[in-house]
């Protein structure tokens, strides 16, 4: 006579049914909110989306965050290789730029460049210490808003991403570059076809992230008077008190922004990740 394993009964998921059921009741709260809370004025939100203003603060939104992470990443790329020289001095100052950058305030470094001209009213090129000037130029004519803007969020930046392609550059075995050289390689196209595509599987997303971060992040140039996304929104309900409606408007303008980059980083992200299974000396 066969034995019947005895019959498990599992206890109700109890936790589990209260949870959909706090998450439906929220869901439906917000919903039955934003259908019929008068305070949305969904009809202004639908005709400021397409405001000419808000339009360009959309734009110039998007040109500060390129801009911003070109230069985050061209400087991130000569800090980190300072501090993988090997040379003590190269190390100390880029150990220097990463510790204040990253020790200071964005907004503080941000507005510290756009009063520059309280320290330096004139910008000159020329030999130092009371030497000829060949080239002077006005601090607050060279210094706009979307110049402080780009300085202090680029080079904030660039402390960020040096470490970021420093850790990224770490990840590669140094086995792979033995390799490498074994297989008669110089340096320059063993870390173009072997370090490189290896190192970019770990520096990609977190880039991604940090583009999608400043997208948002460049809202706080707002304050050195940019005209850019939230500014312009600033500038129209200050002059009309729909308060609400124009946050809307900047929020999903956001949305949508942050939301087409997300794609964009999921395909580049499965394009490096392609083959991370194998070796990376078959790519030679």
């Amino acid at each position: 006579m066969e034995s019947r394993a005895p019959v498990i009964h599992e206890p109700p998921r109890v936790g589990h049914w209260f949870g959909l059921a706090l998450v439906g009741f929220i869901l439906s709260w917000i919903t039955y909110q934003l259908l019929t809370n008068p305070g949305f004025e969904w009809a202004i939100v639908w005709r400021y989306m397409v405001d000419p203003g808000v339009l360009a603060g959309v734009v110039t939104t998007l040109e500060l965050t390129a801009l911003v992470m070109l230069i985050g990443m061209a400087v991130g790329m000569v800090v980190a290789a300072m501090r993988m020289s090997g040379d003590r001095l190269l190390g100390l100052c880029a150990h220097g730029f990463i510790w204040f950058f990253r020790g200071t305030p964005v907004l503080v470094q941000l507005v510290f460049w756009y009063n520059l001209a309280a320290l330096f009213p004139e910008l000159s090129l020329g030999i130092p210490f009371g030497g000829p000037k060949f080239y002077e130029i006005s601090a607050t004519v060279a210094i706009s808003s979307f110049t402080a803007a780009m300085l202090g969020l680029g080079l904030n930046e660039g402390a960020y991403m040096a470490e970021i392609i420093r850790a990224g550059l770490l990840s590669v075995d140094r086995g792979q570059t033995e390799a490498s050289k074994a297989l008669g390689h110089t340096p320059w196209q063993s870390f173009r076809v072997v370090i490189l595509p290896q190192a970019m599987r770990a520096i990609v997303p977190p880039t991604g992230n940090q583009v999608i971060g400043m997208l948002k992040y460049t809202s706080i140039a707002s304050v050195v008077a940019l005209g850019e996304l939230m500014h312009s929104v600033e500038l129209i309900y200050s002059r009309t008190f729909e308060t609400m409606p124009l946050l809307i408007v900047a929020a999903l303008w956001y949305l949508i922004l942050v939301s087409a980059l997300s794609v964009v980083q999921h395909f580049i992200e499965k394009r490096y990740a392609r083959g991370s299974g194998s070796s990376a000396l078959a790519m030679v």
